[in-house]
């Protein structure tokens, strides 16, 4: 693991309001290779209001996210993971299961 891109994970209490209604949404990453990978996808999709929750493993190149479906959509979630490798050295991409 390379200590040059450590990421710690972001811990997230959704409000009231994000909580309200729930779909959950399955992604493939592309691009993860450590655990900073993961942390770095995770975080990005927990900034995304309506995130309720997010999990991602690195064996398997998945994540699961809790959402509210009124407030933001599986689109979103897309870009957030994309949008994590914005710093010209990782570069991911997340397709619907």
């Amino acid at each position: 693991m390379d200590n040059a891109c450590n990421v710690e994970p972001l811990h997230k209490s959704p409000s009231v309001e994000e909580r309200r209604e729930r779909g959950t949404v399955r992604l493939i990453v592309h691009g993860m290779g450590c655990p900073n990978c993961v942390n770095r996808v995770r975080n990005s999709l927990l900034q995304v209001y309506g995130v309720v929750s997010a999990e991602v493993d690195l064996m398997t190149g998945r994540a699961e996210v809790v959402f509210n479906p009124v407030l933001t959509e599986p689109r979103e979630l897309q870009r957030a993971v994309a949008a994590a490798g914005g710093d010209g050295r990782h570069e991911y991409r997340a397709y619907p299961l």
